[in-house]
């Protein structure tokens, strides 16, 4: 006798796959069963028979006078599959990818309290090893990464964390005959980080690094994280910097999306 199972699947497949448009389009503004009906291509009787049991198993919901949204198990859901991947397990691929692709070093970091904080590093194969390492920490305003993490922070913000960074005497231990930028540059420079989408460092935290940073967003659009492309003086010139812009975006869009940014 033949098995009915094989007759059985694209029927509850095609259901599947319909229940999971009706989550999208709700997802994307349709409020009613008409334009979810219009959307999904389906009618409006079998379309109501798919809200109601989303709504039944809480993945909508219909609230009087707005219509459907998006319901509270999709928001249980949603965080559970954020703590059970961590941020360097989905990172890891694009950050081999970025070592691959460009042999200098690569970071991830968060911001803790006014310091960023190393998550991980791969080594790169140009020039010599730089002193991050995973759990190290760096004032937040002296990085590139740290600056990427900053770009939707208010003006005021960015003066609290800049005074915050300054060298006792105005010089740093590290390069005692560096000049260091004044408020007024490190604002412009922000300005124009912000416009772009990246953040650099111009050697501002140790002598002859450089590097490229993006930042890392989740479902929220809320910066969470940044990654960074770093090398010494003769392996980072200004041009290589500015061409490394859109791949450092790129990789940090790819990785904001897998955080459903």
């Amino acid at each position: 006798m033949q098995d009915d199972s094989t007759k059985i699947a694209p029927t509850g497949t095609q259901t599947l796959l319909r229940g999971l448009a009706v989550v999208q389009a709700v997802a994307n503004g349709a409020r009613d069963l008409k334009d979810i009906a219009r959307v999904i291509g389906t009618t409006r009787s079998t379309t109501h028979r798919l809200a109601s049991c989303l709504v039944d198993e809480r993945y909508l919901r219909v609230l009087p006078k707005v219509g459907y949204l998006l319901g509270p198990k999709l928001i249980e859901l949603g965080f559970q599959a954020r703590e059970e991947l961590p941020l360097v397990t989905l990172a890891q691929p694009y950050l081999d990818e970025l070592s691959a692709l460009t042999g200098d070093t690569i970071h991830l970091a968060v911001r803790e309290g006014d310091e960023v904080l190393y998550l991980h590093k791969n080594p790169g194969r140009n020039g010599p090893e730089m002193r991050s390492r995973v759990g190290h920490r760096m004032p937040i305003a002296r990085t590139g990464i740290g600056k990427a993490m900053l770009l939707d922070a208010p003006v005021a913000e960015w003066r609290r964390v800049f005074e915050l960074s300054q060298p006792v005497g105005g010089k740093n231990p590290l390069w005692p005959d560096h000049e260091e930028a004044s408020w007024e540059q490190f604002e412009e420079r922000m300005r124009s980080y912000v416009a772009g989408g990246y953040a650099f460092d111009l050697e501002d935290n140790e002598p002859s690094i450089r590097c490229v940073a993006a930042p890392i967003r989740d479902a929220s659009h809320a910066i969470v994280a940044a990654i960074s492309i770093a090398s010494t003086v003769p392996y980072m010139p200004h041009e290589k910097m500015t061409g490394l812009i859109p791949v450092i975006t790129h990789a940090a869009r790819q990785l904001s999306a897998e955080l459903g940014g």
